[in-house]
């Protein structure tokens, strides 16, 4: 009895992993979101393309392309056993690393409006603090993983992330992408502040922090200019104003419904960088209230399920599987909402895109990783409440059958 309840056990772990469960929530959201989002690209990008290319759905099949390379990097990084992407955390964390050396390399890095932020990968750009910011999340997770309990009773455990950070930080800005770092500092700092880190040192490191940026943005013309700007962008209009008044006047014209799908006369040249990352001020003039409120539900859902799963791993004992899981959830959620901001006024311009919509290969190919690696925690959630129940069982027929 006790074999026969030792091998349905090993049926059982067996089963789970031939028929791997997602979480069917997640995934429908996420591709609700990467299939709106082709609709969007192609909607908001054929008359650019048309005009400059001969091409009216160029930048349609290129963004179909670059989701099929995403799903196959998905599929691919799911059959990897997240053990062993906690092993070799310090290996990606110097990857990262390297990445963002390499773009500012002459000759390596490709310029675009005098930003160093892109490499040559073949089939397109790859804008490396996209790839280099799920490698500093997969480190961070293990390092919180291993030495939690020194995050929430030292300074030292706390510091050590940070410094990090502002290593990352500083090849970021020297790019420049500031955006990037942002997003990349406000990540760093949700998972320590889900490790259970002390307040006052959290709050102490945040306010320095904050200072710094303040004191980057003021001392720099440039983004200067897009803080007094974001404050009044009629005032100028037709120059530093023109791609803020021409999204509000989008988002606008969309009123409650929209103006129908193709309907858009703000992406006829008027809203520049119109698929990329102003396709959500498209999209608001196209579909409406209705199409912002349901693209805010399908983010709320991603970043909620995000969570989930993150507690759950918790519940198990996989803390490197839960700080992984609340680090992709904060950066999905937090991106989206520094985009969505910017298209609506509510936060100074920033070159960052909208994840899973957005027009590029780099931020859709990371994010689909990122999405992978969310359902491969929660696979394996699954496999180990499983094999626990499994085993509970089989100890239950071993106890009746010595009573």
């Amino acid at each position: 009895m006790m074999a026969a309840g030792v091998q349905q056990a090993r049926m059982v772990g067996a089963r789970g992993a031939r028929l791997p469960r997602v979480d069917y929530w997640l995934v429908s959201s996420v591709l609700a979101l990467a299939t709106l989002g082709l609709v969007m690209v192609a909607s908001a990008s054929i008359t650019l393309a048309d005009r400059e290319l001969g091409q009216p759905f160029y930048y349609a099949i290129r963004q179909a392309v670059y989701i099929a390379c995403g799903l196959l990097a998905g599929v691919l990084l799911f059959r990897v056993q997240l053990k062993l992407l906690e092993r070799n955390g310090m290996t990606l964390l110097l990857s990262a690393f390297a990445l963002l050396l390499l773009v500012l390399v002459p000759g390596v890095g490709i310029e675009v409006n005098g930003a160093l932020r892109w490499i040559n990968a073949g089939l397109f750009r790859l804008q490396v603090s996209e790839p280099a910011k799920l490698l500093f999340i997969i480190y961070l997770a293990g390092y919180l993983a291993r030495y939690g309990e020194e995050v929430r009773t030292q300074i030292s455990g706390f510091i050590k992330p940070i410094g990090l950070l502002a290593g990352a930080a500083v090849l970021l800005l020297l790019e420049p992408d500031f955006g990037a770092t942002v997003v990349l500092a406000a990540t760093v700092m949700g998972m320590v502040f889900m490790a259970g880190v002390k307040l006052l040192q959290f709050g102490g490191v945040l306010g320095l922090g904050a200072l710094l940026m303040t004191g980057m943005a003021v001392s720099s013309p440039y983004r200067m200019e897009r803080l007094t700007t974001f404050l009044n962008p009629w005032a100028d209009p037709f120059d530093s104003g023109f791609q803020l008044t021409q999204s509000l006047i989008a988002i606008g014209r969309g009123e409650w419904f929209g103006v129908g799908l193709g309907g858009s006369i703000q992406k006829l040249f008027y809203l520049p960088e119109a698929h990329t990352d102003f396709v959500f001020a498209v999209l608001a003039e196209e579909l409406g209230l209705l199409g912002v409120c349901v693209i805010i539900m399908l983010y709320a859902l991603l970043v909620w399920r995000a969570f989930v799963i993150a507690v759950q791993a918790a519940r198990v004992g996989n803390q490197f599987a839960a700080y992984l899981s609340y680090g992709i959830g904060i950066w999905f959620g937090l991106q989206s909402f520094i985009n969505i901001g910017v298209n609506m006024g509510l936060l100074p311009t920033k070159g960052l895109t909208l994840p899973l919509m957005s027009y590029g290969g780099s931020s859709m190919v990371v994010m689909c990783a990122a999405v992978a690696l969310l359902l491969r925690v929660d696979y394996e959630t699954r496999c180990t409440v499983e094999g626990m129940s499994a085993s509970g069982m089989a100890a239950s027929k071993r106890r009746r059958v010595v009573s």
